[in-house]
Formats: C-alpha cells, sequence, structure tokens
C-alpha cells in the first residue's frame, strides 16, 4: 500500500514538509485504539534467531533506525512498533540550533537516493532528554551526538562531552558523529590526533557512572584504505566498542540525476541506493582489516532484504536504514527480518 499509495502522494510535496506531517500522522493513528496493535501485527518480526548481543546489549533484531530521522527524540515510542530492534535519534547538540538554510533536503528519485544539508538541525539537549524520559523501554535507544556549529574548535570536545554526560542515563549507546559533512569546521574532527582526545575524554566521563554505556563512531564512507586504517587503529588504541558504517557521502559519481539537478541542488551529503556498494565495500576492508575484531552497524543504501544481507555478510554485526525506508515503506523491516530467518 506505502508504494503504490503513499509514497506516490508524499512525493508530489517538500521532503521535508512530508517528514514532518508524516511525523503527526504516525503519532496521531497511534493514538487511535487498536492502531498500535494494527502496527505490530503487521511489521513486528519475532524469532530467537533475530536476537543479537553486542557491546553488553541484547537486540531483538539487528535492523535498526538511523540516526537523522527521529532527531529530537519524538516517535521513537511510536516507531518502535513497526518492527525495528533499536533506534537511534538525534544528531543532539547541546544547544537547539534551525540547521541551514532552507531548502536542504532533496530527493533524487530516478538513482532512489536522498541529497541533505541539513546541518544538525535540532531542538537540543534539553528537548531530547524531555522527550527519552517518556520512553516505554519498547527497544534499544541509542544517542548520536555533536557538537553545536557555532562552537569554536577549542570547545568542541566539551559540546561532546555535555551531551554525553546529560543523555547517560537515557540512552544505551552513544555514537560519536563526526563525519556529517554538513557542518562547519568539519577538519578537525577528521583528524587522528583530536579523535583520539575526544573518545578519550568521552570514555573518562564514562567512568565516572555506576553503568558505562558502548561508545561507537560514526565515519564517512568517502575514506580511503590509508584513512580506514587508521580507523582500525584508532578502535584498537583506544578500545571503542565499535563503529557505524557510514555516514553521507560527497562522491556524485554514477549518478542517473542530471548535472543540471545537480549543480541545483548543490552541495550536501548524499545517501540511499547510490553509495550501497561504497558502504558495503568500507564495512569489508574494516572486517577484513581489523580480523572482525569489533562490531560494525553497516548502513547506507539498504533498500531491500538482499542489500542488508549484502551489509551483514561484508561484516555487518547490525544493520541501520534511513533512506530505504523512506522509498520502501515500513515493510521493508519486516523483509529484512524475515529473510535473515530463512536464511537462519
Amino acid at each position: 500500500m506505502y508504494k503504490l499509495f503513499l509514497r506516490p502522494l508524499f512525493f508530489l510535496f517538500d521532503p521535508e514538509k512530508i517528514h514532518y506531517f508524516t511525523f503527526s500522522l504516525i503519532k496521531f493513528t497511534s493514538k487511535i485504539p487498536g492502531f498500535t496493535a494494527i502496527f505490530r501485527s503487521l511489521y513486528v518480526v519475532k524469532g530467537a534467531k533475530l536476537k543479537r548481543n553486542l557491546f553488553g546489549l541484547t537486540f531483538k533484531n539487528p535492523v535498526g533506525l538511523a540516526a537523522g530521522f527521529d532527531k529530537n527524540a519524538l516517535l521513537y515510542n511510536e516507531l518502535a512498533d513497526f518492527g525495528f530492534g533499536f533506534i537511534e535519534i538525534g544528531t543532539v547538540t547541546p544547544k537547539g540550533q534551525a540547521g541551514n538554510p532552507k531548502k536542504r533536503l532533496f530527493r533524487l528519485k530516478d538513482d532512489q537516493g536522498i541529497i541533505n544539508r541539513m546541518g544538525f538541525n535540532n531542538e537540543g539537549l534539553e528537548a531530547a532528554i524531555s522527550q527519552l524520559k517518556k520512553n516505554k523501554g519498547k527497544l534499544i535507544i541509542g544517542g548520536n551526538i555533536g557538537k553545536n556549529t557555532s562552537t569554536k574548535p577549542e570547545d568542541y570536545t566539551k559540546d561532546y562531552l555535555e551531551c554525553f554526560n546529560a543523555l547517560h542515563p537515557y540512552v544505551d549507546y552513544f555514537v560519536l558523529n563526526v563525519s556529517c559533512p554538513n557542518v562547519g569546521s568539519h577538519a578537525k574532527l577528521n583528524d587522528k590526533d583530536y579523535l583520539e582526545e575526544l573518545i578519550g575524554a568521552v570514555q573518562n566521563a564514562n567512568t565516572t557512572f555506576e553503568k558505562q554505556k558502548p561508545i561507537l563512531l560514526k565515519i564517512a564512507p568517502d575514506l580511503n584504505e590509508g584513512q580506514l586504517d587508521e580507523i582500525v587503529e584508532l578502535v584498537a588504541e583506544t578500545k571503542l566498542d565499535g563503529v557505524i558504517a557510514g555516514n553521507t557521502s560527497m562522491d556524485r559519481s554514477d549518478l542517473k540525476a542530471s548535472k543540471e539537478l545537480l549543480d541545483t541542488i548543490g552541495h550536501g551529503g548524499l545517501s540511499g541506493q547510490p553509495i550501497k556498494d561504497k558502504s558495503t565495500k568500507v564495512i569489508k576492508y574494516l572486517s577484513d582489516k581489523s580480523n572482525k575484531s569489533f562490531p560494525i552497524i553497516g548502513v547506507g543504501g539498504i533498500h531491500s532484504a538482499k542489500d542488508a544481507l549484502e551489509k551483514i555478510d561484508a561484516g555487518a554485526d547490525l544493520v541501520q536504514i534511513y533512506t530505504g525506508f523512506i522509498y520502501e515503506g515500513p515493510s521493508l523491516v519486516k523483509q529484512i527480518n524475515k529473510g535473515l530467518l530463512k536464511r537462519a
């Protein structure tokens, strides 16, 4: 029904406006008696063989919703009824910020992709916490954290620590987002020496809590082999809990979209089917190079069960969807989980 009726209708409107409309629609329908049960009967797949135990957490299934969809933790309780095993909220920054000027979200329909330059638009730390206090405990929640755009380079670590310390009681794992191409002063976040400093500071903060939370690093899919080697070294040296591979891409090669359309859209991070193979290649390289010594969450271009299985075969322990969820609808989560059970 989604691909036949809802998607064509939704795609008639501005992507960012329809995103918020969809939020309101899901919120509204979930409040109607019986609808939550209907959603769960339609989309939730259960099975002991779907469970995954990673970094001290038990995931009901390995299919998650990537950060960027539910930035402000407004919809995670409702989205849990669509069959996800975990949901990552954020990216959350200490202060709320508007992000980049609109228009900043674009569909590439022929490529089944999206280009965005949202710029960490979110309502800030306190707003996210107020929503996370409503957690009904349906599934694992990850907290994706970043810095404010206006923050000076010497204060980047303070921003991450502020988010980490405040969110610690409310999320199950953390993701240090250092790879978004749509925020200013990006270069420092890719420097290995700075990453060691940042990870060390967050890990030290983690030890001050009675129960420590897993910490992961989200990397770009555009890294070359030398840079990926540095990531493998970094994880080994800092004993990070895992890596998310990867974020959106700046690459525009081999797209069906015309040069005119791409020039009109301008800069931004590309997600969806066009980055599927690039993401899978990064996952395989990290897994092989490290001898599978750390968990990997695979994300990028998953639009089918086959796509998800390719990521897992490449070395991913869990997978996340975002653009595929928009193009394929909530049945995608069910298809992936059924595909995993069929193979098990």
